[in-house]
């Protein structure tokens, strides 16, 4: 029986060193591929959103031999999209290899065929309910909606979305985006929505443009897509996005001025992006390398670094490799507690009612 045992052991052991040395040998051809390619080509990648600067110098310092074509880095996930299409046959520099998409654009990019599957070697550790089953998308981080406060321009900084309708937030409440292409601004409409008391989707995109309609005709609204610079300036004193961004926008006004990041009490949306690869990437083994480096721990906890919490959160910090600073950095875990993770039928119905009826119900051009 103990001999049997060993034997067995033996096998199992053999099997394991022959997969990893079949993986790392894998690797080895896809790092050859993809540096033969000599470039990849990113698109609507700021670099203080979920701390994708550092991220992106950490895939160029671990393999030097590829370039990084940066492209529009204050695209929308719509525009995103629109790029692969535009450049279906196009192998020049304008034409995406990725695309970080709001989570609706995953599977309709898919639908449309202008995605293609991969499967990244920690593919088990992402969440079934954040990934295609074939690998086409799958999740990469996730945050919170939020409103960035200046507080030397707003003293009495507040506190949910009920609060924003005051009159004493006139000329100051802005979104961080165009909510007819950006997923950021479509989602925050969501929220907005589901603070009134409305369900996530259909529902609270509803809701959610009446009540932008409202804050608009109040005069609180600011057509401008709130930034960091407008935000420090006074042009959007309160801006409405994800946490991370806020945090970000924090870290880089350094106090000047003093920022502060609140999860309104009345609509706790959370938001998954996702991650794919374009079906006419000019460069398709980078594109496949860059996802190994963005699924793996050193990527996924770069995104950590920039306050998003990666979907790989779970198993890295069951294994122990999240440095404390990193979770000490992270805002109080009880603002998220009570956090709606819409599912993909609602993301898609209220993405849909939202960049419908945006123009007729709201009538603000936001750019």
């Amino acid at each position: 029986m103990k001999l049997r045992h060993s034997l067995a052991a033996s096998a199992g052991m053999f099997a394991l060193m022959t997969a990893q040395l079949a993986y790392a040998d894998s690797m080895d051809d896809l790092v050859a591929a993809a540096t033969a390619e000599g470039m990849l080509t990113t698109i609507a990648l700021p670099h203080d959103w979920c701390g994708y600067g550092a991220v992106i110098e950490g895939f160029k310092a671990r393999y030097p031999g590829i370039e990084v074509n940066e492209l529009n880095p204050d695209a929308g996930s719509a525009d995103e999209v629109e790029a692969i299409r535009a450049n279906m046959n196009n192998t020049g520099p304008q034409a995406p290899d990725v695309i970080d998409v709001g989570l609706a654009f995953g599977p309709s990019s898919q639908a449309e065929g202008l995605i293609q599957p991969y499967k990244v070697s920690t593919w088990d550790s992402i969440p079934d309910s954040a990934k295609d089953a074939d690998g086409y998308w799958y999740g990469d981080y996730y945050g919170v909606m939020s409103f960035a406060v200046n507080t030397d321009l707003v003293t009495n900084i507040p506190t949910s979305f009920a609060d924003l309708l005051k009159p004493e937030y006139v000329g100051q409440v802005a979104l961080a985006g165009d909510p007819r292409a950006s997923n950021q601004a479509i989602l925050a409409v969501m929220a907005a929505g589901m603070s009134t008391g409305a369900a996530a989707g259909a529902d609270a995109a509803n809701a959610g443009l009446e009540y932008f309609a409202a804050l608009n005709a109040a005069g609180n609204f600011v057509p401008v897509i709130g930034k960091a610079g407008t935000l420090a300036q006074g042009t959007t004193p309160i801006v409405i996005k994800w946490d991370y961004n806020a945090l970000a926008d924090a870290d880089a006004l350094a106090g000047n001025p003093p920022v502060e990041v609140v999860v309104p009490t009345d609509g706790v949306l959370a938001g998954v992006y996702v991650q794919a690869i374009s079906a006419y990437a000019p460069h398709p083994n980078a594109a496949k390398l860059w996802m190994e480096y963005l699924y793996s721990d050193e990527g996924q906890l770069g995104w950590l670094a920039g306050y998003c919490h990666p979907i790989r959160f779970n198993d890295l910090a069951a294994r122990g490799v999240i440095p404390q600073e990193l979770m000490d950095a992270l805002p109080p875990a009880e603002g998220y507690a009570a956090a709606v993770f819409p599912t993909l039928d609602q993301v898609n119905g209220n993405k849909e009612a939202v960049v419908a009826g945006w123009d007729t119900i709201v009538g603000a051009n936001v750019e």
